[in-house]
């Protein structure tokens, strides 16, 4: 098994101020990645404890159901880990934003099983650790901008963004649609 690279934490200042809430969610330990692998387990697990009619409850009109948080999360973590390698790859073009509640409308994710929504969500976060835990040290601090070049993040900031995105959500999910008390640690 390859062993996972640290990642610091990134410092105010290397993500817009709206990604604050989802760096406030992750340790300060420098394993984003581990926390990424760990959690992909944890909500696998317990996205499948819950009644099936629990994953297309919306808690108020216009609210996205559970299955399409999940996509969501998913679409999210491909765009972001696009926008990583880019990066990276000290790639400068300016990145376009995206459109979330079309992407949620157009996933058709209630329409789709549980199983293959968690292959595709598996696919994703391997193949996002894979090019995290591959990319040269000097890349971490590397950035780039994206929506009208307001939007800048480094790196590393983008692998914490998707991991705090991914918690965020499930946060959400138990205080709104479970109506759940959580944790600090979310999961």
């Amino acid at each position: 098994m390859t062993t996972l690279r640290t990642i610091p934490k990134p410092k105010k200042g290397e993500y817009p101020p709206y990604s604050r809430i989802y760096m406030e969610l992750l340790q300060d330990d420098g394993l984003v990645l581990q926390h990424m692998k760990d959690n992909f387990i944890k909500i696998k697990k317990f996205i499948y404890g819950l009644p099936e009619e629990m994953l297309y409850h919306r808690y108020a009109e216009g609210k996205w159901s559970i299955k399409e948080i999940l996509v969501h999360i998913i679409d999210d973590e491909r765009i972001f880990a696009y926008r990583a390698l880019r990066y990276a790859r000290f790639d400068k073009t300016e990145l376009n934003g995206f459109e979330q509640d079309d992407y949620a409308f157009y996933s058709d994710a209630d329409q789709r099983s549980l199983e293959n929504i968690f292959e595709e969500y598996e696919a994703v976060r391997n193949a996002t650790i894979a090019m995290f835990n591959g990319f040269p040290e000097e890349a971490f601090m590397r950035d780039g901008t994206s929506v009208g070049n307001i939007n800048n993040r480094t790196v590393r900031a983008l692998a914490y963004h998707i991991a705090g995105h991914e918690l965020r959500h499930i946060k959400i999910i138990k205080e709104r649609y479970l109506n759940m008390a959580t944790d600090t640690g979310v999961i």
